[in-house]
């Protein structure tokens, strides 16, 4: 069982930043793919970015040049910082990490872009 506790959500103009924070209770060199997905008001969740255990990176494309996600095994947390945010990115923000072939989903971060 791993739990993940995501921080960093909040209201945000157009054009701001945030950062997402999402801590595992597990050793991160034990943790296989750590990602972010999200879901919109009446939409389905959906990938947003995934970092594999050495590094490897795949972004959504609607997300690619403002979205960067990176990951601290020392510290089991996976980050994804978001810049120049956009009203169509707001959703509730899910850190999803796989340990030992197992998925397993944090509770959930709220981001709203909004003027």
């Amino acid at each position: 069982q791993v739990r993940l506790v995501e921080s960093g959500g909040g209201l945000v103009q157009p054009g701001g930043s945030l950062r997402l924070s999402c801590a595992a209770s597990e050793n991160a060199f034990s943790i296989g793919v750590m990602g972010w997905y999200r879901q919109g008001p009446g939409k389905q969740r959906e990938l947003v970015a995934e970092i594999t255990s050495d590094g490897r990176i795949n972004y959504a494309d609607s997300v690619k040049g403002r979205f960067t996600i990176s990951r601290d095994n020392a510290k089991n947390t996976v980050y994804l910082q978001m810049n120049s945010l956009k009203p169509e990115d707001t959703a509730v923000y899910y850190c999803l990490a796989y340990f030992r072939g197992v998925g397993f989903w944090g509770q959930g971060t709220q981001v709203t872009v909004s003027s």
